[in-house]
């Protein structure tokens, strides 16, 4: 991922943040579309009994990792939204500006650090 580079020292969000983090947030859409692309189900043809149970576990594997995915391309798709109706880097909880950094490092997050970690804690 070859991003312009990003002024640490700024409080806010620059329009270059932005513009790096829309990148970022459409080149992981990329990846998760392609992801799901593949994880698409396989079906086997013919197998002995040893082959289907390993089709299986392995079917099971994929369908967790597909549902991953999709979780993930959920929020980025969620993201990118934000980031076009003008709500991106506000907490859904206590609608403050996210701190910058927690943005760079995950940028289609919905909370801040602090109501994260309530969030994780409370259930």
């Amino acid at each position: 991922m070859n991003h312009p580079a990003i002024d640490h020292d700024a409080t806010h969000l620059t329009p270059e943040d932005l513009a790096a983090l829309r990148e970022n947030l459409n080149e992981q859409r990329l990846f998760r579309n392609e992801q799901l692309a593949q994880l698409a189900p396989a079906h086997p043809s013919r197998a002995d009994h040893f082959l289907e149970r390993q089709a299986a576990a392995q079917l099971e594997v994929r369908v967790k990792l597909a549902a991953s995915a999709r979780m993930v391309l959920a929020d980025v798709e969620a993201a990118l939204r934000r980031m076009d109706e003008g709500r991106y880097g506000v907490c859904h909880r206590c609608r403050t500006r996210m701190d910058r950094e927690h943005l760079l490092i995950v940028p289609q997050a919905r909370y801040c650090t602090r109501c994260r970690h309530l969030r994780e804690t409370s259930g």
